[in-house]
């Protein structure tokens, strides 16, 4: 087993974390890059989640155009510091840009727990008037209404939406590499959209 500093540096690149950490794990996989980083991954992340209890009462607004429309977007963080780093500020850029970008299910609020019941109740309804049109069993109506509940969910909820950079993640997957990278609770904690012509 040969781990070398350009290894190191590659693995660092890729996670941004430190030089013994990337080293650590480099020991503990054998050398081999992908399964580093993957356990790099997992390790930050366990460490993100418990990160996030923490309070973020400082961080920074970004704005975003798009043609006619205009984002704002607050996202928080613990300490002034990381509030300026070139890292923090990327990251609340490319979350504007999700907002801005994000079509034809535009977010409409951060997470889950901020959907009114009585939006989900309206929904549900809805869902279980078309399963039940469609002539399915009733045993299985209500399987179909909660997947689509969770589909209509994750389409208006800007944290459960795929990252408009890569797919495969979603927008709370790079807030969660954000939090491991940074070593500080972020929280995305509100966004607006303007359009030019709508109404109030």
């Amino acid at each position: 087993m040969n781990i070398t500093a350009d290894t190191v540096k590659q693995l660092r690149e890729r996670t941004g974390a430190g030089m013994m950490e990337c080293k650590k794990a480099l020991v503990e996989t054998k050398g081999d890059l992908d399964a580093a980083a993957e356990l790099m991954r997992k390790t930050g992340l366990a460490k993100a989640d418990k990160k996030a209890a923490r309070i973020a009462a400082e961080g920074t607004v970004a704005v975003e155009r798009a043609g006619n429309s205009a984002v704002l977007v607050e996202v928080n963080c613990e300490t002034d510091f990381v509030a300026k780093t070139p890292d923090f500020q990327g990251l609340v850029k490319e979350l504007a840009m999700q907002v801005a970008a994000a079509s034809p299910a535009l977010p409409r609020y951060v997470r889950r727990e901020e959907v009114p019941a009585d939006v989900i109740d309206q929904e549900r309804e809805i869902y279980r008037a078309q399963a039940k049109s469609s002539g399915k069993p009733d045993k299985v109506i209500e399987k179909i209404v909660d997947g689509k509940i969770d589909k209509f969910l994750s389409d208006i909820c800007l944290l459960e939406q795929p990252f408009i950079r890569d797919p495969e993640k979603t927008v709370k997957d790079i807030v969660s590499a954000a939090i491991a990278k940074l070593g500080e609770n972020v929280n995305v904690r509100r966004f607006a959209r303007f359009q030019l012509g709508e109404s109030a």
